[in-house]
């Protein structure tokens, strides 16, 4: 999504000419023998990639290259760097995974390709200190959101009509909402949860809202991008419960569309969200917690809107025209030589 509104951003700019080169192989799935020969055949279709990511490499001044981890990463990223090594290609290392202090802990591969590149940037505080913590150099630039797709309004009444719209996989911890959702139905009975996602915790999490006897949650699947701001509009609260994360642009979302934010305080949700400024925060896997700081907005609604306020203050920082300069900086310092910096004052600077 985030490679997406990139490029949009960057459609018939004077300064950036980007295109992409998508890379999708997929990994075997580790359980089943027969399958691992059913996909070591599809992966090795799918890393013909290569010869074309060389030949749109050739025509580059600036390979950015989008990096999450594990497995991902030595089967995108990984090839990437080594092709644009070989080309002598300078590399912005885009990396955007919450898993980073687990995966750089463990892969000695990953360490030494990502300290290679010439620029490593990252989108929160979060992973620059982790990146730090090996010893490797990395700017911020944050998540682009645009913020003009969403309507700011002050909830005045706040209602209990709670939205979350991560998707339903283990680390997002989908199970600490809906048992906090059960703490705070208790107290209102009126109140509405939306979930807005998809995945494999689907069937689970809907036995879970069954169990607890809840009422008025709806499952509405995954939500076009295109689309999601509706969802913000028609709700007063935003929650979420990630175990790990990094810079959820949802929650920027949730900052433009003015809905005040509760959330654990996973990875780097401390960088983009000051608890009690611009919005609240509680300890991981902590439903109890979260109902409670639910409650106290519910029960305090100029404090809510006040959070809200701010939050919408800090959206600002995460727009086109402020991140793109910061993109444009970071391309023109990777490392250019004399002559390439001297060509781009009369040619277009081109990333792919």
């Amino acid at each position: 999504m985030q490679a997406d509104r990139l490029l949009c951003a960057w459609q018939n700019d004077p300064d950036i000419d980007a295109w992409l080169v998508p890379v999708n192989p997929r990994p075997p799935d580790p359980l089943h023998a027969a399958m691992r020969v059913k996909y070591a055949r599809t992966l090795a279709t799918e890393l013909t990639y290569i010869p074309q990511l060389v030949r749109e490499l050739r025509r580059a001044d600036v390979a950015h290259v989008f990096s999450a981890s594990y497995s991902s990463f030595l089967l995108a990223p990984l090839p990437a760097i080594l092709s644009a090594r070989l080309l002598g290609k300078p590399v912005v290392l885009n990396y955007r995974s919450g898993e980073a202090p687990d995966h750089l802990q463990r892969s000695a591969v990953a360490r030494r390709a990502i300290a290679s590149v010439e620029r490593n940037v990252v989108p929160s505080r979060f992973l620059v200190d982790v990146f730090a913590g090996f010893g490797i150099e990395a700017s911020i630039i944050p998540n682009i959101v645009d913020v003009e797709r969403f309507t700011y309004r002050d909830r005045d009444p706040i209602r209990p009509r709670l939205l979350s719209t991560r998707n339903f996989e283990g680390l997002y911890n989908i199970a600490c909402t809906l048992r906090a959702f059960r703490i705070i139905q208790d107290r209102w009975p009126e109140a509405q949860l939306t979930l807005v996602g998809g995945g494999p915790e689907e069937s689970r999490l809907r036995t879970l809202a069954r169990e607890l006897q809840l009422k008025q949650v709806t499952f509405t699947g995954r939500v076009n991008p295109a689309e999601i701001a509706g969802s913000y509009a028609e709700h007063d609260i935003y929650v979420q419960t990630p175990n790990i994360d990094n810079m959820p642009t949802s929650v920027i979302e949730a900052y433009a569309s003015g809905l005040p934010v509760v959330s654990t305080e996973a990875g780097g949700m401390s960088a983009i969200l000051t608890h009690g400024v611009d919005g609240l925060l509680v300890p991981l896997d902590d439903h109890v917690a979260l109902a409670m700081r639910v409650l106290e907005l519910l029960d305090e609604p100029v404090r809510a809107r006040q959070l809200a306020r701010t939050a919408y203050q800090r959206a600002q920082l995460c727009t086109w025209p402020v991140v793109r300069q910061q993109w444009l900086e970071i391309y023109r310092s990777a490392g250019l030589s004399p002559e390439a910096s001297a060509a781009t004052q009369a040619e277009r600077t081109r990333a792919v």
